[in-house]
């Protein structure tokens, strides 16, 4: 007798498993980010006030550890967040992006107050740098002035559903070619990021052409003056001698 095949085929479903490579590579991502978020360790340094909230964040009563990110590592080397936490001076960007440069993928960046985001109450100071976001590819911004140990928590748990929707075909650190060190800015009468180099050069060649060409106008307008000045002194020449004849 034949049995039915709804209840074969069901059955060949609960006791085999058929893999696809779709399946298999989600699969391999659910462990793969699971991993990664669930030990997320930042690297220890702050820059201002919010570095006070952000040891809070690390103290009993907040407990980060809850989140896996408990071990503040001291060497970039073995850091997978950075935690810019207060206001970016440009005497301290080169140094926070050689720290980048230094930690391995993956990596993450959480600007944590106004300042790192956007110079807060000191963007309009002369040694002050409008965001680091402007060297750095930050990944989740934690509003605040300072912002509270529940904000720097909550900004954390985003970073990990973040790293959930990642997946190894499209992440940066599996792609050829896109491993790149960021060039750290030159620290000078102003900060000179190498990135713009190539456009600091076509403006300052635009430039450059319109003052030449105001240069040759100026240049063809003097010998035009000249000119005339010349053609003034000769007529003057002749009318001397038809009064003195």
């Amino acid at each position: 007798m034949m049995e039915n095949p709804d209840f074969i085929e069901a059955q060949m479903q609960r006791s085999v498993t058929i893999t696809t490579f779709d399946r298999l590579v989600n699969l391999v991502d659910q462990i793969y980010n699971w991993g990664r978020r669930s030990s997320l360790w930042p690297l220890q340094f702050g820059l201002a006030c919010c570095a006070i909230e952000m040891i809070c964040t690390a103290a009993g009563r907040y407990d980060i550890a809850r989140f896996g990110a408990e071990l503040f590592r001291a060497s970039p080397r073995q850091a997978d967040v950075m935690i810019v936490s207060g206001t970016v001076c440009k005497k301290m960007v080169p140094q926070i992006v050689r720290l980048y440069n230094q930690m391995p993928e993956p990596k993450y960046v959480i600007s944590m107050g106004a300042c790192a985001t956007g110079g807060g109450p000191f963007k309009e100071g002369y040694n002050v740098v409008s965001g680091i976001d402007k060297f750095l590819p930050v990944d989740v911004y934690v509003p605040g002035c300072p912002p509270t140990p529940q904000a720097l928590l909550h900004g954390l748990i985003t970073l990990q559903k973040k790293i959930d929707q990642q997946t190894i075909r499209d992440v940066r650190w599996y792609r050829r070619g896109e491993g790149e060190e960021i060039p750290v800015p030159i620290l000078g009468p102003d900060l000179i990021d190498l990135r713009q180099v190539p456009e600091i050069q076509r403006a300052a060649g635009v430039e450059i052409e319109a003052v030449e060409e105001e240069a040759a106008e100026a240049r063809a307008a003097s010998a035009d003056v000249a000119a005339r000045l010349a053609e003034l002194r000769d007529r003057r020449a002749v009318w001397a001698e038809r009064a003195g004849g």
